[in-house]
């Protein structure tokens, strides 16, 4: 086992019910490169998924956007 953390797999973003885009739910690591890697995310982004739906997808770059995110740099 190799003891690297598990890609969520889900494609629907748990805000908006639309297509998160994440690369690492397509492949299935985390070892590729996503839109969210371009993005600093601010800890309150994340407070209006549902709390049944918190760790099983990730949300899309418009609701990100939406949430207050930012480019890095």
């Amino acid at each position: 086992m190799s003891g690297e953390p598990l890609a969520l797999d889900e494609p629907v973003c748990p805000l908006c019910g639309g297509p998160n885009g994440c690369a690492a739910a397509a492949s299935g690591s985390l070892k590729v490169s996503c839109w969210c890697g371009e993005l600093i995310l601010p800890p309150s982004a994340l407070e209006d998924i549902p709390p049944d739906l918190r760790g099983k997808a990730c949300i899309c770059r418009d609701c990100a956007l939406a949430a207050g995110a930012r480019p890095k740099g």
